[in-house]
């Protein structure tokens, strides 16, 4: 058993984990932080692996994954083999899901988690999200307000130095930028049209950070500079620790990812930033006499209200421009991809079109013939609402490599949702073939629409077979990679799990700052309204802690 007791406990060391690490450290707290995988070196980003990819599929890339333990996360709509390793192995990490509502768990278990091999597009959210329930009657509000967060995304973009540029939309806020942010030739005369046919749809550039060239994140960094902070890699929590007397929390137990062994760490305040899934699975595993039905249950929805945002994805070409060129003001990384694109945010709230639904995607970044039409691709989000039945539970009859029960996961989409995806798909056709585009094909968890050419129409003809057998495999509930919920903020506990600083209602040191705290699902990318959460949470939290002194 440890002898050191810490000031707090962190669990995860992504997005919210290396943010609360830096926020408790600050504030003068020994942290002890947790990592279930082992920590990155030098030799994870081999400019060696950045090799172009055998064909625009990558299927001998997903197959080869495939046989060595990655069959789930290889069905990644942007995997590639060179971030193979940050990713889960399946076979040691399984989970399972309903027969009639597959669920994609994309998952990364190393020292800064998905941080790695995420987009990193960081994008604010506004009170349509917030208070979607007040605007629109559907959904759930949130107890926190975008004035309430907004200097918790100022204090987050100006220590991250976000690429990105004023644009002035309504719906999407303008942030703290370091950088401009820049668009191709062809993102250029793609903006023109739309915005010129479509005063209310608007094309931005991404807001982006570029890869950090120490290959740890800012926050994580700062943490480590004050002395108060111990990490533990390949440390695998397997259950929250509570006092029986008082009910708070008193640590973790954590299994040795190598060796097997066992022991117990202790601390005052604990920080559950493990990605929404994992966190859920642990604090229904950590129930006790005091907590029957899983740590911070008394309302009984933990592991409810469960989402992701609807995907759909589309490649096709533009003749309004020619060829390909580079961004310039992208920055370059001898083992990343230049970041950049273009992104259209929800409509101006007069665009009688409008839903709640936004794009991401490039024109005229991937290669082709100096004379052919610029080269288009898009990913779109969706709203989803919460509903009580899709859940994360635990399944008895299965264990992972280190014995603790598996999560079971349903998510599935309601005539709500699907109407929205319709809606969600027929908008982007309209929209870029309004403006002089060609699809080739557009897909959803509804199914393959294969257009003109069909889908990679240059690419061999095995692998255009393999695309679309495997193609609702790939594109089905959880491709978006926005899970949310499950252990949802509110304002009573009655039909909560975390107050509005996300702290537990049943166990005041105990907070949830990833996006299992997140009311409703959004359409935008998560990880920056995860950071600025994260921030006001453990400032709170040791506010609380020290008035106990």
């Amino acid at each position: 058993m440890s002898e050191t007791t810490y000031d707090a406990l962190v669990i995860g060391s992504g997005a919210a984990g290396s943010f609360a690490a830096m926020e408790l450290t600050a504030q003068g707290l020994s942290v002890l932080l947790l990592e279930a995988g082992p920590a990155v070196t030098e030799k994870d980003f081999d400019p060696a692996r950045k090799k172009a990819p055998a064909s625009s599929i990558n299927i001998w890339e997903r197959a080869r994954a495939t046989v060595k333990g990655q069959p789930i996360q290889a069905r990644a709509a942007f995997f590639t083999e060179r971030f193979s390793h940050f990713f889960v192995n399946d076979w040691k990490n399984p989970y399972t899901t309903p027969k009639d509502s597959p669920f994609l768990w994309i998952r990364g278990r190393q020292g800064g988690g998905r941080l790695h091999s995420f987009g990193r597009v960081l994008l604010r959210w506004t009170d349509e999200d917030f208070k979607i329930r007040t605007l629109t009657g559907k959904g759930e509000d949130w107890p926190v307000s975008y004035d309430e967060l907004l200097p918790f995304y100022e204090e987050a973009e100006s220590l991250l130095g976000l690429y990105g540029n004023p644009d002035g939309v309504e719906t999407l806020p303008d942030g703290v930028y370091a950088k401009r942010a820049g668009l191709t030739p062809a993102e250029e005369a793609f903006k023109a049209k739309v915005e010129g046919k479509w005063p209310g749809r608007h094309v931005v550039s991404w807001r982006y950070i570029a890869p950090d060239p120490t290959r740890t994140l800012a926050p994580l960094r700062k943490a480590q500079a004050t002395g108060l902070l111990t990490t533990r890699y390949n440390a695998v929590v397997r259950r929250i620790t509570t006092d029986e007397g008082t009910g708070l929390a008193t640590g973790a137990e954590i299994i040795d990812r190598v060796t097997g062994g066992v022991e117990s760490v202790r601390s005052a305040i604990v920080a559950l930033c493990a990605s929404p899934i994992e966190s859920v699975r642990l604090l229904l595993n950590s129930k006790s006499t005091r907590h029957p039905d899983g740590l911070a249950n008394s309302s009984g929805t933990l592991g409810r209200y469960f989402m992701d945002q609807l995907p759909c994805l589309a490649f096709g070409s533009f003749s309004g421009a020619k060829g390909w060129a580079k961004d310039t003001s992208a920055p370059t990384d001898d083992f990343y991809n230049p970041s950049g694109g273009v992104f259209i945010p929800r409509f101006d709230k007069a665009e009688l079109s409008r839903g709640d639904f936004d794009f991401q995607g490039s024109v005229g970044r991937a290669p082709t013939d100096a004379d052919g039409d610029a080269r288009l691709s898009f990913f779109g989000f969706g709203r989803m609402l919460p509903y009580a039945d899709n859940r994360i539970t635990l399944d008895p009859r299965r264990k992972d490599a280190w014995g603790i029960p598996v999560p079971h996961i349903r998510c599935a989409m309601r005539d709500e949702e699907l109407a929205l995806l319709k809606k969600q798909e027929e908008i982007l056709i309209e929209t870029i073939k309004g403006v002089g585009g060609e699809l080739e094909f557009i897909g959803s968890p509804t199914g393959l629409k294969e257009m003109g050419r069909g889908a990679f129409p240059d690419a061999d003809r095995f692998s255009r077979f393999m695309f679309r057998r495997w193609f609702r495999k790939t594109m089905c509930m959880g491709a978006a990679i926005h899970e949310t919920g499950g252990a949802r903020m509110g304002a009573s506990s009655k039909d909560s799990v975390l107050n509005g600083y996300n702290q537990s209602w049943d166990v005041p040191n105990l907070i949830v700052t990833d996006a299992s705290a997140f009311p409703g699902s959004g359409v935008a990318g998560t990880t920056l309204t995860v950071m600025a959460l994260t921030i006001r949470a453990c400032r709170h939290v040791v506010q609380g802690y020290r008035s106990r002194d």
